[in-house]
């Protein structure tokens, strides 16, 4: 008995590897056939979260940098491992300042940049402590694009040095609901990148990976004009209800015309009597 031993063992290690290589060969496969040869991607963030020095990790040098990218929309190109990558790195937002009109504005216009649209929204967050205010501005700034964003989002969290040896899943677990929620409205996509490795950088390839796995998950990309027309089809919905919403009865204008007219003949008719009365006892 003690002679099979080592033969089921040997058998079981070759059935669990055969698995393992299995695993490995359908996984490869899903990505060469999620492959696209074109990546556009946005990146969202507050000022100095790391936002444009993502996009330099990503393009692979220095084409970004903070003065320009605090008011206007910086786009560049360039070829990433077989791949023609578009980055356009947009203002960044106020930890606690109101955003002024104009960044908002330019703030959507990064969408339309890479036309015909982006794949995906790479949204910055910087690893430390994640407010409810800082899930406030996130709320604000990203759903200008419309709720469809959400779905062409990967979260990218930046200086995750400095969480040492906890992993980025306690992390997330630590700070609560706030961040959770962030996560749970693109379908928990995050990612973390180091910025701080300059030229071929290792985690690039993952990252885009990552970008086309959501675009074959999701079907497509995110296209600005067909949100604009769906939002523009709501607002007039909401007019043409409000428009044709019946009036309250106790604000019913033709209703308050009967009433107001009704009273001076009620009047009259008392002031005639009275006039009869004094006639009469005058006679």
């Amino acid at each position: 008995m003690d002679t099979n031993r080592p033969a089921h063992t040997e058998a079981g290690d070759s059935t669990a590897a055969d698995e393992e290589a299995k695993k490995a060969a359908a996984a490869a496969a899903a990505k060469l056939a999620n492959r696209l040869p074109e990546l556009r991607l946005v990146v969202l963030g507050w000022r100095w979260p790391g936002k444009s020095l993502t996009g330099n990790t990503i393009i692979g040098r220095e084409e970004f940098r903070l003065e320009r990218a605090a008011e206007f929309c910086v786009k560049r190109q360039t070829e990433v491992l077989e791949r023609q990558v578009t980055v356009v790195d947009t203002p960044g937002w106020f930890s606690t300042q109101d955003t002024p009109p104009s960044y908002k504005e330019e703030l959507l216009r990064g969408a339309s940049l890479c036309p015909p649209g982006p794949h995906a929204f790479l949204l910055v967050i910087p690893v430390g402590m994640f407010t409810e205010v800082d899930r406030a501005r996130i709320e604000e700034h990203v759903s200008l694009f419309g709720e469809r964003v959400w779905r062409q989002t990967i979260v990218v969290f930046t200086w995750a040095e400095v969480l040492r040896n906890i992993s980025i899943e306690r992390y997330i677990r630590r700070e609560g609901k706030d961040l959770k929620w962030v996560l749970e409205k693109c379908k928990r996509r995050y990612f973390v990148i180091n910025n701080c490795i300059f030229g071929e950088h290792p985690q690039v390839g993952r990252l885009l990976e990552k970008v086309e796995k959501l675009v074959a998950e999701e079907g497509g990309i995110y296209n600005p004009e067909e949100v604009e027309e769906k939002k523009k089809k709501e607002e007039e919905e909401v007019k043409e209800k409000e428009e044709k919403k019946p009036l309250d009865e106790n604000q019913n204008p033709a209703r308050e015309g009967r009433e107001l007219g009704a009273r001076p003949k009620q009047n009259s008719g008392l002031n005639l009597s009275k006039a009869m009365e004094v006639e009469s006892l005058s006679n």
